[in-house]
């Protein structure tokens, strides 16, 4: 059953140069909104000929490339190893750059849980649990994470068909279900390093990720 959620509009659009600490440089509009659902500050980063994206969003024509990802400060701010969250952003980046699209800023650290329980859940996994069990054991869900606001924010930008750059298939079931159409789920690449290694196992096993395993570069 479709669920499409209250609209959302644009809020404030500025252009800002982008410089990642491997050099890669690009350049993001970035988009703020008014009426998300969870009153949160996300931000949709348009990359790339987006506004061309925009143009051809039709049946017979590419539509805009699509990443949702979920803020995690520990990797995409100070580089922590425990998990891909880092480099998949510098991933995204660069493919939408390419590609023509938006990267969708979600603020929604911990999958859902915020930063502080994620440390303790970090603890947790310290003892021998696995990401999903130190979440349960904190009393949360194993994923909290909802993609109601990302529904809201490609429907402000005009956006209904994306082709979605995720390995995790709730993503695209929980887009499907909020109205927009997923015409294809692309998948990323797996950023594997030792620290991670057992991370990214459990989201395969567990949570059903499509992972293509390869070394960092």
């Amino acid at each position: 059953m479709t669920a499409v959620p209250p609209p959302a509009t644009v809020r404030t659009q500025v252009q800002v140069p982008l410089r990642f600490p491997d050099g890669y440089t690009t350049t993001a509009r970035v988009v703020t909104f008014t009426g998300l659902v969870d009153g949160r500050e996300h931000l949709a980063l348009g990359l790339g000929d987006h506004a061309t994206t925009l143009r051809r969003d039709a049946d017979d024509l590419p539509v805009p490339l699509v990443r949702p990802h979920s803020e995690c400060l520990t990797g995409d701010v100070f580089g922590s190893q425990r998990c891909d969250c880092g480099p998949q952003l510098r991933e995204a980046a660069e493919r939408i750059t390419v590609a023509g699209g938006y990267l969708l800023y979600l603020r929604q650290e911990g999958r859902g849980i915020g930063l502080y329980a994620k440390m303790e859940a970090y603890a947790l996994q310290d003892t021998g649990l696995d990401t999903y069990e130190a979440n349960l054991a904190l009393g949360h869900d194993e994923d909290a994470r909802d993609y109601t606001v990302a529904a809201q924010m490609l429907r402000a930008l005009d956006v209904t068909r994306v082709a979605l750059l995720s390995n995790n298939p709730d993503k695209a079931e929980q887009l499907t279900r909020l109205g927009v159409a997923v015409t294809e789920r692309v998948p990323t690449e797996v950023h594997l390093s030792p620290a991670n290694a057992g991370y990214l196992a459990t989201k395969a096993r567990h949570a059903s990720h499509t992972l293509q395993l390869r070394p960092t570069r």
